[in-house]
């Protein structure tokens, strides 16, 4: 498994230079069936590394790009009168894909934004009465700009929530820059990557990083973090079960990627800020900031 996923990992860093860590905190919220927030400023690749992670992993590829105009309709489909038939048929949205990238997520409004709540949990879209599974794998790789930018609205607590993993980018090494700058991007590699897996072979990697032990001393580990959200006076709300969920899964994901079969505490820590990041609300911030969340990996004993 380990060579699988270090290959895609590599074939991923021909286009999205010097950002390996990225793309590996990208293809473990992939192996735990999880849906990646990527929020940064434009131009730092977000959409580049969405179509890259697509392409390595040969699954079929949809964007919508969203703006305050876009309906639900635009993504999940709308029934059309036939009058041939004499009833409605159904036709399918771009959300009917293995990977949709949801670019720009906080340019729509909330009515729009609410509208994969079901598509990320359920992996179904319900229109007039009639539910339409979507095809598997799938995920949302979704993008955000910063809430400070103009024409921006803020993600609710419950569609933050439906994200497994919130990353940036930031900005390249400078050598990493110059490579970039000298090739004219990375978007031109895309035609001329191909597949490492398909996706009936990503379904196997995600079958068996379920399988990746747990002891009972990191789930007593993984329970202390979980509690000391809860009663930490630095934050109004606590880490939900759902985000307990994501932090086992992510970390068996993260030690699957490193070649083992058993999870440490290396491997909580590593994904923790990515999971818990924007679920963690402290008292005079949107979300919890890098030292808060930080603190918290601090105040618990490693067993």
């Amino acid at each position: 498994m380990q060579n699988i996923t270090q290959a895609i990992i590599a074939k991923a860093s021909e286009v999205i230079l010097g950002k390996d860590q990225k793309i590996k905190l990208a293809l473990a919220c992939i192996l735990a069936r999880g849906h990646l927030l990527i929020e940064d400023l434009p131009g730092m690749g977000k959409t580049t590394l969405a179509h890259t992670m697509a392409q390595v992993l040969g699954l079929q590829f949809q964007r919508v790009q969203f703006t305050s105009d876009l309906l639900p309709a635009d993504v999940l489909g709308v029934s059309v009168y036939d009058r041939t038939a004499a009833n409605f048929k159904f036709h399918p949205g771009p959300v009917f894909t293995n990977v949709l990238l949801a670019d720009e997520i906080n340019r729509a409004t909330p009515k729009t934004q609410s509208a994969l709540l079901e598509v990320m949990e359920e992996a179904q879209v319900t229109i007039d009465a009639a539910t339409y599974p979507l095809p598997q794998p799938f995920f949302v790789i979704a993008t955000q700009n910063p809430s400070s930018q103009i024409g921006t609205f803020a993600l609710p607590e419950s569609q933050l929530d439906r994200f497994l993993m919130r990353i940036t980018l930031d900005y390249p090494d400078a050598a990493s820059e110059r490579k970039l700058l000298q090739s004219d991007g990375g978007r031109d590699k895309l035609s001329h990557i191909s597949a490492v897996v398909d996706g009936q072979q990503l379904q196997s990697l995600q079958s068996s990083c379920q399988n990746i032990h747990v002891s009972d001393a990191l789930l007593d580990y993984l329970q202390a973090i979980l509690q000391h959200t809860r009663l930490s006076t630095k934050f109004n709300t606590g880490l939900s079960p759902r985000a307990g969920l994501g932090l086992k899964k992510s970390a068996q994901a993260w030690a699957m990627i490193a070649g083992r079969d058993h999870v440490t505490p290396e491997d909580i820590q590593a994904i923790f800020p990515s999971v818990a990041g924007h679920r963690l609300v402290s008292n005079n911030h949107l979300d919890g900031n890098a030292e808060n969340v930080m603190n918290v990996l601090n105040a618990v004993t490693i067993p």
